[in-house]
């Protein structure tokens, strides 16, 4: 059924969730406006690139030196706190021995993104990685999932895209491919439904039959 399997990075596949919660409360603690930036509200918001998340929280676009904070704590306390997700690395494994293309389509930059897959051993089963230097327009805009089909000249209706938002979602609608929903997602799998995803996973050993390697 499907030839490719496209996956978001962060609570997706690898587990920066509270990496990625604590850079921002570090960085928010004494920005203006950020009263609001709730842990409960900053996991909802997830997914989008960071600048663009940034500009939320603060409610403006200057947002340059919370960048520099948040990359600077985020890259600190990476090693301790980044783990993979229950049965990835084996899924992916099975998945790559079976000949299923994979790739990674996020919004992080390159230097994070592969200190993600570097510190959880799923590097080496990626054919391909995109991220937000790669692209003009991110999730939930088509092309980043456009670009990885064409890194990895994959036709879209064999393809899947695997998130944890409705970035994901949408963008993988937009793309022409079909999209998995994983139900470990901080927005919960209720939430997520309502974008119509065409699979949930609650495991992501599930993912092998859905691909058809099992």
């Amino acid at each position: 059924m499907f030839t490719t399997v496209l996956f978001d990075l962060d609570g997706t596949i690898v587990d920066t969730n509270e990496l990625i919660i604590r850079s921002f409360m570090h960085v928010l603690k004494d920005a203006p406006h950020a009263e609001s930036c709730s842990r409960e509200f900053i996991a909802q918001s997830m997914g989008l690139p960071l600048r663009e998340q940034l500009e939320v929280y603060t409610k403006s676009t200057e947002v340059e030196p919370y960048i520099k904070a948040y990359r600077a704590y985020n890259e600190t306390h990476h090693e301790r706190l980044v783990k993979s997700f229950p049965h990835v690395k084996e899924t992916l494994e099975a998945l790559h021995e079976a000949g299923i293309r994979l790739g990674v389509v996020t919004s992080k930059i390159k230097k994070t993104a592969v200190m993600g897959l570097q510190a959880t051993g799923l590097l080496p089963y990626m054919d391909t990685l995109v991220t937000e230097e790669d692209v003009q327009r991110g999730k939930p805009d088509p092309e980043p999932i456009r670009k990885a089909l064409a890194l990895l000249d994959a036709s879209p209706e064999h393809t899947l895209m695997v998130g944890d938002s409705h970035y994901d979602i949408l963008s993988a609608r937009g793309a022409g491919v079909a999209s998995a929903a994983v139900s470990w997602s901080l927005k919960g799998e209720a939430y997520l439904k309502t974008f119509s995803p065409d699979f949930v996973i609650r495991d992501m050993r599930e993912l092998k039959r859905t691909v058809g390697v099992e």
